[in-house]
């Protein structure tokens, strides 16, 4: 019995070092109860799923005018319901801020909950202690020498033994309530860590949204509502990426018979096919021949776009060797890659490129960084926001990205 009171006794002494790294301290919270946050978290998301049902709707319209005849209304039209679909977005991730911190207040008063439990079970546990300890400090003897009769002992000792069930019980509830209040603890630190990235989240797709806008306003006033100067810019935006597209197969094609006839043992050779994202992983704004694509008029989009925040470091997907780094000033920038195993990459809209021509790099090697934002250097005249293009091709080919991505 001794032992095991100086155990129990030794166990509580810790539990209050043990709170100092894993209980959050006491947040002053509104004056809400949990019924009453998961009240409003249930609210808001029928708001989020209400706004997700109205932003299919403008994904459908823009797919219907992707049908139709191109021309400047029709380029309009499409534009108008992206820049609706987009607003749509920003609204719903403004929800889900508004939810996330709805959640946090809720583990915090649940964590309050959880220390107050605590707290009164370690009262419980310093009576039962107390009871504990003067029983263990009378012997057997004293015991049957203090008791009237023989029975009575015999109560007194199922007490003790009742004192130690219970003793055991309140320590076995405190450490399942510190279990608990570790896992609300980590449960908290991801919340905070997934408010932080719908935060910046919202600020692309605002940077986006005032992108669409300047580019709808910039399309009225370069063609000044003529047909004719926009059927001009459609059709030397369409020459350019043809003629982009036919650089880099033939570069490519170049590239690779130079590389199969060299002798030159120094240089790396080419083993490397396995992808890794280019920017970190994110949402996926225009998928490969996306049928949404503002401007499939001009060309099928070759690639995917991933929402990235302007200059944020460009990574290479796999080892390979610089293809193409072309810096066009104000116009379209990209830098081109190419792997093993018949693949090479396209990184496009940069604003600033870290490589050069035949320059190896290797995977994860950051080789530029990111643009799209439209009116700065390397964002070209097809972008409304910030975002990284990102092709992969097959034999000098365009094939889905997503196929080869992790």
């Amino acid at each position: 019995m001794k032992s095991y009171f100086k155990q129990s006794i030794k166990w509580i002494g810790g539990l209050s070092v043990i709170s100092i790294f894993f209980l959050l301290p006491r947040l002053p919270i509104i004056a809400q109860t949990v019924d009453d946050l998961d009240s409003q978290i249930k609210s808001t998301q029928e708001k989020i799923q209400e706004l997700e049902k109205q932003q299919a709707i403008y994904k459908k319209n823009i797919q219907q005018k992707q049908e139709e005849a191109v021309s400047l209304q029709n380029q309009i039209d499409v534009l108008t319901n992206k820049i609706a679909q987009t607003k749509l977005e920003i609204e719903t991730t403004e929800q889900e801020v508004k939810k996330n911190e709805l959640e946090i207040r809720q583990t915090e008063l649940q964590i309050l909950t959880h220390e107050n439990e605590i707290d009164k079970k370690k009262g419980e546990l310093g009576e039962t202690l107390k009871h504990l300890h003067y029983q263990n400090d009378t012997g057997a003897l004293e015991i049957f020498v203090l008791n009237n009769s023989l029975s009575d002992f015999f109560i007194h000792l199922e007490n003790t033994k009742i004192l130690s069930n219970n003793l055991q019980k309140s320590l076995d509830s405190i450490k399942r309530l510190k279990g608990e209040l570790e896992t609300q603890k980590s449960d908290m630190d991801k919340k905070h860590t997934q408010l932080t990235d719908l935060k910046q989240e919202l600020k692309i797709q605002q940077a986006e949204f005032a992108g669409e806008v300047n580019y709808k306003d910039d399309l009225l006033f370069d063609t000044k509502e003529s047909e004719q100067k926009f059927y001009d810019l459609f059709w030397q935006a369409k020459q350019e990426q043809e003629a982009a597209n036919n650089e880099i197969y033939n570069l490519e094609k170049l590239k690779r018979e130079q590389i199969d006839a060299a002798t030159d043992t120094e240089q790396p050779a080419l083993t490397d096919s396995t992808l890794i994202w280019p920017v970190t992983k994110n949402t996926v704004t225009a998928y490969f021949h996306d049928k949404s694509y503002p401007f499939r008029h001009i060309f099928e989009h070759p690639a995917i776009d991933i929402r990235a925040a302007q200059s944020t470091p460009i990574r290479a997907s796999a080892d390979g060797y610089v293809l193409k780094a072309r810096d066009a000033g104000m116009g379209y920038s990209y830098i081109a890659l190419i792997h093993a195993n018949g693949l090479s990459t396209v990184y496009g809209h940069v604003s600033a490129l870290y490589v050069s021509v035949d320059e190896y790099v290797s995977k994860g090697e950051v080789i530029g960084l990111s643009g799209g934002a439209p009116g700065t250097p390397g964002a070209g005249n097809l972008t409304t926001g910030p975002h990284l293009h990102f092709e992969v091709r097959l034999n000098g080919i365009p094939v889905d990205p997503l196929l080869y991505l992790p």
